[in-house]
């Protein structure tokens, strides 16, 4: 994991410590992946011999970002992209233009709303993305991430991400006073 990946992670963490959010951008990631790649699954291109849309052309360079960020991560994402891509392939075979457009467009409606009421309604706060727009390419970092930590993997991720899988509601009581005599001012 290289010093970049820790720093983004952990200035991404700081907006998304309530795990209702977490839980959300967990679908509303998922939802707006596949809502993205959906219309551009319905344009076929032709390259190496093979038939790919341009879904899979316009993932691939996010995939390698993914990948140079974290391989561990970024595998776990190329997978998780690979069968979004075949859903997405999925339905454009079998449903008409209109209706992979109309889903698209309820797909993104529900992932953006699943995004603002987590961070509105649990984390009383602006998306980070409103701070820091690299943070659209980190949030499915993210949810890989707590993957991972949840299944017992990455143990070096859980330090920077489970340390904060709480709430921010804190009473001053509950603060560290690290053995120096002196009480924190009360904010």
């Amino acid at each position: 994991m290289s010093a970049h990946f820790k720093r983004q992670l952990a200035d991404y963490v700081e907006y998304h410590r309530d795990p209702r959010n977490c839980a959300l951008h967990v679908f509303g990631i998922v939802f707006l992946f596949l809502a993205a790649v959906l219309p551009l699954s319905l344009w076929p291109v032709h390259a190496f011999g093979m038939r790919i849309t341009a879904a899979t052309i316009l993932v691939l360079p996010v995939l390698i970002y993914w990948l140079l960020l974290d391989v561990g991560i970024g595998t776990g994402i190329l997978g998780a992209a690979f069968l979004l891509l075949s859903t997405a392939g999925f339905i454009t075979n079998y449903a008409s233009v209109a209706v992979v457009w109309a889903i698209a467009a309820v797909l993104i409606v529900i992932g953006i709303s699943f995004q603002i009421i987590g961070h509105r309604v649990f984390e009383g706060r602006q998306p980070a993305l409103v701070n820091n727009p690299s943070h659209l390419l980190l949030g499915p970092m993210f949810v890989m991430a707590k993957l991972y930590i949840a299944l017992g993997y990455r143990r070096d991720l859980a330090m920077i991400i489970g340390a904060v899988s709480q709430p921010t509601l804190r009473s001053p009581s509950a603060l560290p006073d690290h053995g120096r005599g002196r009480s924190l001012p009360h904010t």
